[in-house]
């Protein structure tokens, strides 16, 4: 009698044990190479906060890929980078999640799983990361590759936040997710007449917008702060500077009072080779 009240007390803690939910986030204890599960929201080891606006993965060289089975999932473990890029660059959460969501096939597409490229993003010139070849409006053209999907989720702030054309669209209220998706249309960054009905579509379908009222205010003083600061005080701010002859990543550290190893950072650069014509983002000092 008394091992089999052992047995059905275990037995019992096995199923409640399996019962407990888990939310899918890219923090995580161990770099691997498939998805991985933890409740935990803090920082944790293997993540590094380089710039000051929230940890990233420390870049080992080692490709990370999250198996996504689901759209749920994939809001599940990308939200939480969406809104913290939301709050650092000022693009509201729910577009950059439905642009992922809709150029990524939910992390399915076949330039996702093998580029962790979630947004498209084509080389361009001046690119020196890694890239591979995927067929898209031509064949074998060339997009950037990460080796995890936050680094992607960041290079979609600053493609944005680091192109002139783009620049009309951060005079929008950062939660209104329809201006927004028609002016990403209207600036170019897709070719499909449909892509803002799409995106639209997907925000409404799966109430990413949540994300953008939960996160509004904290990124339009963001944003206000990097554009118009207090008088002598200094603020943030993205600048692009197009490489001349002659130049090189330490001439043009010197000239914005910033490091080679931020300009390599923030521009993915792996080396110190620089092109004539390039364009570089710098993180500059503005004093008002």
């Amino acid at each position: 009698m008394m091992i089999k009240k052992l047995f059905l007390v275990s037995l019992l803690g096995v199923f409640l044990i399996g019962c407990k939910s888990k939310k899918r986030v890219t923090y995580g204890s161990r770099n691997t190479s498939t998805a991985h599960r933890t409740t935990k929201k803090a920082p944790v080891k293997g993540y590094k906060n380089e710039d000051g606006l929230y940890p990233m993965p420390i870049d080992k060289g080692k490709f990370v890929w999250f198996e996504i089975n689901s759209v749920q999932e994939y809001i599940d473990t990308f939200s939480d980078v969406a809104q913290r890029e939301m709050k650092a660059y000022g693009i509201p959460a729910s577009i950059t999640l439905a642009q992922g969501l809709l150029e990524s096939g939910f992390g399915k597409g076949a330039l996702a799983k093998k580029t962790n490229n979630h947004f498209g993003i084509k080389c361009h010139k001046g690119w020196q990361g890694d890239f591979d070849f995927h067929d898209d409006d031509e064949k074998g053209e060339c997009f950037r590759k990460y080796n995890h999907p936050m680094y992607s989720y960041r290079d979609h702030s600053l493609f944005l936040t680091g192109r002139s054309r783009y620049a009309f669209l951060f005079d929008y209220r950062n939660d209104d997710y329809k201006r927004w998706a028609k002016g990403l249309r209207q600036a170019g960054y897709a070719t499909d007449k449909r892509y803002p009905q799409k995106l639209i579509s997907l925000i409404e379908q799966h109430q990413l917008y949540k994300f953008d009222r939960a996160n509004a205010q904290a990124s339009r003083g963001a944003v206000a702060s990097s554009s118009s600061g207090k008088k002598g005080v200094g603020t943030s701010r993205a600048k692009i500077y197009v490489v001349k002859a002659g130049d090189t990543l330490y001439s043009i550290s010197k000239a914005y009072s910033v490091s080679v190893d931020d300009l390599k950072r923030w521009n993915y650069m792996y080396n110190n080779n620089i092109a004539v014509g390039q364009k570089l983002t710098v993180q500059t000092k503005n004093f008002n």
